[in-house]
């Protein structure tokens, strides 16, 4: 068992069934690798080395809810994920971000990949929404604007928890405006990964 993006995708694909919960584990797996690529320009990595820096951030997003389908209970989720994976020896880095992104789990957000996690995965989950209500059902005709516009709707995807993108903006340090840029903008360059390069 390796510790990659391919075996990160096997392990969802093993523990959920749900089409739309892998979806949106692969969505939270592409933004969350694209703050780990900025990350890793800011630090002068390039090339194979910034592929290995921004690797543990797609496969944190692979595996944050890969528990959820067979364990939804704060109990469990995501520590039975957490559990298997740290048996199988995944790097205890990619762990915490897991369990830093359940607000319950008592781990503080303090690595870059913590935040990013937590500052991903509702996002996610809101930019598909916005794609799939477009006639089209196509990410590329998603705009930040019109993403803004739709938070302020309390009716349109409810379950997803606006105060989680914004705090997950602050997290970073970065505007809303932008995080939201930086999530979509990932996003529409892998539509077709995710089902949402529209008709």
């Amino acid at each position: 068992m390796g510790f990659g993006r391919s075996d990160a995708l096997q392990l969802l694909e093993e523990w959920t069934k749900s089409e739309s919960l892998r979806k949106h584990g692969i969505a939270v797996s592409i933004c969350t690798e694209a703050y780990g690529r900025l990350e890793a320009e800011r630090l002068g990595l390039r090339g194979a080395e910034a592929d290995a820096f921004a690797e543990p951030y797609a496969c944190a997003g692979l595996l944050h809810d890969m528990d959820y389908e067979r364990h939804p209970s704060l109990e469990e989720h995501p520590f039975v994920g957490v559990g298997h994976l740290r048996e199988l020896g995944w790097p205890e880095t990619v762990l915490n971000a897991i369990l830093a992104h359940a607000d319950y789990s008592g781990v503080a957000r303090e690595s870059h990949m913590e935040r990013a996690l937590f500052a991903c995965d509702e996002l996610a989950g809101f930019l598909t929404a916005c794609a799939l209500v477009k006639p089209t059902k196509s990410i590329l005709d998603v705009e930040v604007a019109g993403v803004k516009k739709k938070m302020k709707d309390k009716a349109f995807a409810r379950a997803v928890k606006r105060e989680d993108i914004t705090g997950g903006a602050e997290l970073l340090g970065i505007p809303l405006e932008e995080h939201v840029g930086n999530c979509l903008k990932a996003m529409q360059e892998r539509s077709g990964e995710l089902g949402l390069a529209g008709s």
